[in-house]
């Protein structure tokens, strides 16, 4: 049986994270509201429903049969071990999971450079709150999350080069993404700070040439990054640190 994925049409967004994870193992998944007669009514259906037992608040969720799990890092807990993309030790899987919420808070920073005020409005309505947003993001946020995930790199016990262990993880592949958003978004500020994190753009090198992940990169299935996903490039936002 596929597992079914809803996220938003027509954006990466967070699903995309847990997109990653699947096309790399090879499995069998139906992105639902790409799938024609289903789609995003389908979806909102279900989050909408008065009946459903455990409805989910937003997108992305999955479901496996007749279970539901909301939340990139909660979706990714829970297919790590079925696909693969976890580790054998239950520590390194908590440590694991610690990780990705990390990853999601420096996700949720991200999305904030371009949406200060609220999600309700428009970025041309916000621009000037953004371009403050952005410069406090650029110059002092950005380098103490890739800075923390570059000592994470380099003192994993394993001295594997990975996140977690000494095999891929659905940790790494993350970080594969954020490397890959924030060189659109920020490209300034990324031919910047690149130089720093070596360990960071090994690593992004290392899962861009896995098999799946590259026939996957290459594949209409990929989304392009867009003004209406998480990472943006606005001109403007972008300034060299």
């Amino acid at each position: 049986m596929s597992y079914e994925l809803y996220y938003w049409d027509g954006i990466q967004g967070r699903g995309e994270f847990v997109r990653l994870a699947l096309e790399d193992a090879n499995a069998a998944y139906i992105d639902v509201t790409r799938v024609p007669g289903r789609g995003t009514g389908e979806m909102l259906a279900l989050m909408d429903s008065t009946t459903e037992a455990h409805i989910p608040f937003a997108p992305p969720f999955l479901k496996d049969g007749d279970r539901i799990v909301s939340h990139v890092a909660n979706i990714l807990f829970y297919l790590g071990s079925r696909l693969g993309l976890a580790p054998d030790d239950e520590a390194l899987r908590w440590y694991a999971n610690g990780l990705q919420l990390t990853i999601t808070d420096f996700i949720a920073e991200v999305h904030d450079t371009h949406h200060p005020i609220a999600t309700s409005k428009y970025y041309e309505e916000q621009k000037a709150e953004a371009k403050d947003r952005a410069f406090e993001f650029v110059v002092n946020r950005m380098p103490k999350f890739l800075g923390y995930f570059e000592r994470v790199l380099k003192q994993n016990p394993e001295g594997s080069g990975h996140a977690v262990g000494n095999r891929v993880t659905y940790v790494d592949l993350s970080l594969f993404q954020v490397i890959e958003g924030l060189r659109y978004a920020f490209p300034k500020a990324m031919l910047h700070y690149g130089p720093q994190y070596p360990a960071l753009l090994k690593l992004h090198a290392s899962v861009k040439a896995r098999p799946n992940v590259a026939a996957y990169l290459a594949s209409p299935r990929r989304l392009a990054f867009n003004e209406n996903g998480i990472f943006r490039r606005y001109p403007e936002l972008d300034i060299e640190p």
